[in-house]
């Protein structure tokens, strides 16, 4: 019996922008309706993670354009920086704690940390590294807010 595959779902790119302008673009699964899922980790957007589902509309150029988080995927992203590049051997120990990254360059790096992985253990994890690193989902606002 053969297995059947999943079907393909359309990828396309959602523009965030912040407060003075600067754009990141996202590649997000198109689900229909509006809504759609980032299928990448932030590097520069706070407040969203990977596979949380967003709302975009196009705007006159047909640029997807991010609106508003429509649900949370439990995925967290914390952002690190160093002034020399990361090595491949460092990078390994971030994904023995059970998080995936994504970088922008290897001196800049967004850390997915999934729902089922301890927040403070990864904190811990890169402060004892001497890390510089910065909460992006949840925001340093929302996570001290409580």
């Amino acid at each position: 019996m053969a297995l059947e595959k999943e079907p393909q779902v359309a990828q396309v790119k959602v523009a965030l922008r912040n407060a003075e302008g600067d754009v990141e673009t996202l590649w997000a699964d198109n689900l229909g309706g509006g809504r759609f899922r980032v299928d990448n980790t932030p590097w520069y957007a706070y407040g969203v993670s990977w596979q949380d589902i967003v709302e975009a509309t196009a705007d006159a150029d047909g640029q997807l354009q991010f609106q508003r988080v429509v649900e949370k995927s439990g995925n967290r992203t914390i952002r690190i920086a160093a002034e020399k590049p990361f090595s491949d051997e460092w990078l390994i120990q971030v994904t023995q704690l059970g998080c995936s990254f994504e970088g922008a360059n290897r001196k800049y790096i967004g850390i997915n940390i999934p729902p089922g992985v301890d927040l403070q253990a990864i904190v811990a994890f890169l402060t004892a590294e001497g890390i510089r690193w910065e909460h992006a989902d949840p925001t340093y606002e929302q996570y001290h807010s409580t």
